[in-house]
């Protein structure tokens, strides 16, 4: 037997035991679901999780904590994530909304942030709001900016209107715009290409080349759906690579937006409020008089805050006036929100989060 030969057996043998204690752990999970159930408590405990870290970590000895902590916390981390999808299916608690149909970017943010939930998909980004606000699903998944085409202001509008609801994750997606045409088709044949208005402004320049007529589509994978179910191979779409891979087309020619830098920014929005996060944002309203937002950004930084962006929207059913949001590096203190709420007509923290 070999060096090799023996470490795999090892490592087996490591496996084995790790199998039976991990189906025991999720036993053990499905008892505090039932728990959780029965008095009617949220699924995440922020507290106890970074308690059970710190146990965890504790248990390593001095060398292997300096050499593999950062691992193991990792590992410990992921377990637990599986152990709150466990108890949200068991709990009926697993259901997250999008906008659009399967294959939109919306759609692969989702699974990349919650790849065991079961993904619903929704009409529009309202009805998904609604859908988390009223309890049928447990978060939704929404485009919050672009890094060229800039934020979504509907959504952001759809923030300030729901006060009972709250940003609890932020994802940035880069983008990969792709041709996409039937299995067999060739780049010459290409008469016509669909997709969403921004995917074929970003792809202009290459589109311009190829000499094509452009038709626009409500997202990116509708527009991959209907040249799959119209079989012309003189029809193609701009989407993404698994985008392609769902709906068996063959991607024509790759990377073919004028920047290679394109990422999405999408939040999570739910109705649990979360407690812990490198970022915080706020929603605020100011009087309509002079130097009232400049009051607010020099409260901001005198409480050492660095602000990563501010924007402004127009109150709903208030003709020029406007509500705020801005992003700042940190903690939310109660000490800021005080000294804010001295001279804010309102002010809200509507999420806490960390960028993944």
């Amino acid at each position: 037997m070999t060096e090799l030969d023996a470490a795999r057996m090892e490592i087996d043998e490591a496996d084995a035991a790790m199998a039976q204690l991990f189906c025991a752990r999720m036993r053990a999970v499905e008892e505090v679901a039932a728990y959780k159930k029965e008095h009617g408590l949220p699924v995440l405990d922020a507290s106890r999780e970074e308690a059970v870290v710190a146990k965890n970590l504790a248990r390593l000895s001095e060398a292997d904590a300096g050499e593999l902590g950062a691992l193991y916390e990792d590992f410990i981390r992921h377990t637990m994530a599986l152990s709150r999808a466990r108890q949200k299916a068991l709990l009926a608690r697993d259901a997250v909304a999008y906008q659009g149909v399967k294959g939109a970017f919306s759609h692969i943010a989702l699974k990349r942030l919650y790849p065991h939930a079961k993904a619903v998909a929704f009409a529009t980004w309202r009805d998904a709001v609604e859908a988390v606000s009223d309890g049928r699903v447990e978060a939704a998944v929404l485009p919050f900016e672009n890094s060229n085409a800039g934020d979504v202001s509907a959504v952001l509008d759809l923030c300030y209107a729901h006060e009972e609801l709250f940003v609890s994750r932020v994802c940035d997606l880069p983008v990969s715009q792709n041709l996409l045409g039937m299995p067999g088709a060739a780049l010459a044949g290409v008469k016509k290409v669909v997709s969403h208005p921004q995917a074929l402004a970003q792809c202009a320049k290459f589109l311009r080349m190829l000499g094509v007529e452009t038709a626009e589509y409500p997202n990116t994978a509708a527009a991959a759906k209907y040249v799959r179910d119209t079989g012309d191979a003189s029809l193609a779409a701009i989407a993404s690579p698994e985008t392609a891979a769902l709906y068996r087309l063959a991607i024509l020619a790759p990377d073919i937006a004028e920047t290679s830098d394109n990422t999405t920014r999408f939040i999570v929005v739910t109705r649990e409020k979360p407690t812990s996060g490198s970022r915080f944002s706020l929603l605020f309203t100011v009087e309509h008089a002079a130097g009232m937002l400049a009051r607010v950004i020099r409260i901001i930084g005198d409480f050492g805050f660095n602000m990563e962006s501010i924007k402004s929207r127009p109150m709903p059913h208030v003709p020029w006036e406007y509500y705020f949001y801005t992003e700042l590096v940190g903690q939310p203190s109660d000490g800021l929100l005080t000294a804010l709420q001295d001279v804010c007509k309102t002010v809200r923290v509507l999420g806490v989060y960390d960028r993944e």
